[in-house]
C-alpha cells in the first residue's frame, strides 16, 4: 500500500490579470485549478505517488485539466463525458489582498461522478484516499461516491482523510453539516480551517476546537488559521505550528499545498513535527504565486524561504 488516491472536479480556471472585475479587465490568463487536483500536483511535485479521478467533458477545458495533471506526474483516471461540460472557475482580484472566485459548475461533468466509476480503482492498493467537502457539495451522485471510496478504504486498511473545504457558494453549513460530520467521524486524518471546524464543533478556540474534533474519531486533526499558522491534536497529543511570514500574492490552493504536504511527509514515515513543517512551509510558498499550484514546492525548494540570496546560480 503506497501513494495517494484522490478523486474530484478540477475544472478551467480563468484568472483575471491585473486589479479589478473581468468588466474592467483587458486580458486574463487561462489556467486549471480545483482542490484535489491541487493536492494530487503537491504531491507528485514532493515525490509522492498521486492518482486523480475525476469527470472532465469531452471539450477544450477537459483535455488542458488532464495535460496538466499528468504533465505533473499525476496518474489520472479521467472519465470523459459526452454530455455534460467541463466545470470553470473565474479568480478575480477586485483590490489588493482581496480574492473573489465565482464557479461555473452546476450540470457539469464534474458534477456528475458516479460510484460506477470508481469500479476501475483499486482503492486498497493505496496508503491514503484523500477526499473533500467541495465533492460531497457537487450533486448527490458525487456524493455517494465519496462516501463509496471511503467505505471501500475503511474496509481494506486504506487510510481516510478528508478535508472540509466548504464553498458558500455550493451550499450552506446548515445544509452541509450532515455530510460533513459522517465524513469526519469517517476519516483518520481531518483537515479543517478554523472557521470550517466552528461549523462542526462548538468550541470557542482553536485548541479546543481540534480537541472536540478528535473526539468524532479522527487520530490526526489539523485546524489551520491562515498567518496564525495551525494546531493539531495528533494521536491524542496537542501540537501547534507557527505560520512561515512570506509576501502573500494570492492564499488560494494555499490550504491544498498544507494538505500535499502533511499527507507527503505522512506516506514518507516522518515524524509529525516534520509533517507540519513541510505542510506550513509548502503552504506558505503557495501564497506566493498568483496560480492555484503553480508555486507549489518540489522538494528541493522546501529550503528556499531560508535562502538570503534571491538568485540561485
Amino acid at each position: 500500500m503506497s501513494g495517494v488516491f484522490t478523486l474530484g472536479e478540477s475544472m478551467g480556471l480563468v484568472r483575471g490579470d491585473g486589479l479589478g472585475g473581468l468588466e474592467h479587465l483587458a486580458t486574463a490568463h487561462l489556467d486549471t485549478g480545483g482542490a484535489e487536483g491541487n493536492v494530487a500536483v503537491g504531491l507528485a511535485r514532493l515525490g509522492t505517488s498521486s492518482t486523480w479521478l475525476g469527470r472532465v467533458g469531452d471539450d477544450a477545458w477537459g483535455r488542458r485539466v488532464v495535460g496538466d495533471l499528468r504533465f505533473e506526474g499525476v496518474t489520472v483516471h479521467a472519465i470523459v463525458d459526452p454530455e455534460a461540460s467541463t466545470g470553470l472557475m473565474v479568480k478575480t482580484t477586485p483590490r489588493a489582498g482581496a480574492t473573489i472566485v465565482d464557479y461555473y459548475r452546476s450540470g457539469s461533468a464534474g458534477s456528475r461522478l458516479d460510484p460506477a466509476d470508481l469500479a476501475d480503482v483499486r482503492i486498497e492498493e493505496f496508503g491514503i484516499l484523500h477526499v473533500t467537502g467541495i465533492t460531497l457539495g457537487l450533486s448527490e451522485s458525487a456524493r455517494a461516491t465519496v462516501f463509496a471510496a471511503i467505505e471501500r478504504a475503511r474496509g481494506s486498511g486504506t487510510l481516510v482523510s478528508f478535508a472540509v473545504n466548504h464553498r458558500s457558494k455550493m451550499w450552506s453549513a446548515g445544509e452541509a453539516a450532515t455530510s460533513y460530520l459522517r465524513a469526519a467521524a469517517s476519516a483518520d486524518i481531518l483537515f479543517a480551517s478554523e472557521e470550517e471546524a466552528g461549523m462542526l464543533a462548538p468550541a470557542a478556540d482553536a485548541e479546543s476546537l481540534a480537541r472536540e474534533l478528535a473526539a468524532l474519531g479522527p487520530a490526526e486533526v489539523l485546524v489551520t488559521r491562515g498567518a496564525r499558522g495551525a494546531v493539531a491534536v495528533i494521536d491524542g497529543e496537542l501540537r501547534s505550528v507557527d505560520a512561515v511570514p512570506v509576501a502573500v500574492v494570492d492564499t488560494v490552493g494555499a490550504g491544498d499545498a498544507f494538505i500535499a504536504g502533511y499527507l507527503a511527509e505522512h506516506v514518507a514515515g516522518a515524524t509529525p513535527e516534520q509533517r507540519l513543517r513541510t505542510a506550513t512551509v509548502a503552504g506558505a510558498l503557495a501564497c506566493m504565486h498568483p496560480g492555484d499550484w503553480h508555486g507549489y514546492p518540489r522538494r528541493a525548494e522546501l529550503d528556499s524561504l531560508h535562502r538570503h540570496e534571491p538568485v540561485v546560480r
